[in-house]
């Protein structure tokens, strides 16, 4: 059988490292062809070697001198510069893209990547978030698949394998993030490192912060408005504490479907690299005495106010959710370096989008100047 030839974006983060993980569980199905990193080129130089990767990327031009001389006694090319990263993706010895980016700086190469016909296993939901419309066009027009590297994307994608019958509703989960157990009004005075304390996932700092504010949420129901095709209004949010179920699909006939496992991210995005196999992995069984109780609850709106706007924003098309995405990453970036508060997040989001210039049917440099004007403004409104 020929090796899949990986290309990994965003390598040195969780879902990289864990994608690194399925690598190594099954060598004799992966290759390594080209890895990717912001800044830490440390851990990138590591996993070029193990791995024997035709070439890395940092994003941090400034670290392309040390990278460069950590791997000097290597075949392994390097280069440096945001453009590199999306460059990786040409390579004609790479089948498939893992983009495992953070924020708006993954759509571009999530999009480079179905023009070249790769398949793509999709971590970066502000690929879609932002350009959803333009990205799952080309990924027809260039039959390149997309397949979810998301929990709940990729429950629903299981739940959908092998159904032809109309969908009634898809139904994404939620942990409820850091803050679900807090009342509202507590919100105000809450710090950053009782925030990043996810109750059930391990994660990078934005989407950890992006869960408690459940902008995240709201990202995953633009994210699968793109890949399933369903209209906002057959998809709903619901709060399940345990995070055992992933997320559940209703038919017409009153049938749910649901996929169910323990938190870790290893399963989807085996799935993802494998599909339509499995993996065969070495954990332990599922227990379902040691998870009893199963809960679920209807998320507080007024105490998560970004999940209307997320909504809002997919009704409306066009910018909208670039706005959003931009305005967003400026004020948890801000939240995280203590230079605002974390209700300032939500009102960061709701300024940008009474501020900004609204366009209907965006190209891909009217994205480049939306999210640019949403920082601008987030900025502006914060003080920073």
């Amino acid at each position: 059988m020929k090796k899949q030839g990986l290309a990994i974006l965003g390598s040195t983060g969780s879902i990289g490292v864990q994608t690194l993980d399925v690598v190594r569980e099954n060598p004799d199905r992966f290759e390594i062809i080209s890895l990717t990193a912001n800044s830490n080129w440390e851990l990138l130089a590591r996993q070029a070697r193990e791995f024997d990767a035709d070439s890395v990327a940092i994003a941090d031009e400034r670290y392309y001198g040390q990278l460069k001389e950590a791997l000097a006694d290597t075949d392994v090319k390097v280069f440096a510069g945001s453009k590199s990263v999306g460059d990786t993706v040409d390579n004609s010895n790479i089948d498939t893209v893992v983009n495992a980016l953070v924020g708006y700086a993954g759509m571009m190469p999530t999009l480079r990547a179905v023009e070249c016909g790769k398949k793509v296993a999709l971590a970066n939901k502000e690929s879609l978030v932002v350009g959803g419309e333009t990205i799952m066009r080309k990924a027809v027009e260039h039959r390149a698949p997309i397949l979810p590297v998301d929990s709940e994307h990729s429950a629903i994608f299981q739940c959908l394998t092998g159904e032809v019958s109309p969908v009634r509703r898809l139904i994404l989960t939620c942990s409820g993030g850091a803050f679900r157990d807090l009342p509202r009004e507590a919100l105000a005075n809450v710090t950053v490192e009782q925030a990043l304390k996810h109750p059930q996932w391990t994660m990078g700092a934005k989407i950890t912060i992006d869960s408690a504010t459940l902008v995240n949420k709201g990202f995953e129901v633009i994210e699968a408005h793109w890949l399933f095709g369903t209209d906002a209004d057959r998809i709903s949010v619901i709060i399940h504490p345990q995070s055992i179920v992933h997320s559940l699909v209703e038919f017409e006939d009153g049938a749910l479907k649901a996929q169910l496992g323990t938190p870790d991210m290893r399963m989807p995005i085996s799935y993802a690299l494998m599909y339509p196999h499995r993996a065969v992995r070495g954990s332990e069984p599922f227990s379902f005495a040691d998870h009893p109780t199963l809960t679920f609850a209807e998320a507080d709106r007024a105490k998560y106010p970004a999940l209307d706007i997320a909504y809002d924003c997919l009704r409306r098309g066009g910018t909208a959710a670039c706005t959003m995405n931009g305005a967003n990453e400026t004020a948890v970036a801000a939240f995280l370096a203590h230079k605002c508060t974390y209700p300032d997040i939500v009102r960061t989001i709701e300024y940008a989008l009474a501020n900004a210039t609204f366009k209907t049917d965006p190209t891909t440099d009217d994205y480049a100047l939306c999210n640019d004007e949403a920082r601008a403004l987030a900025s502006k409104f914060l003080g920073i």
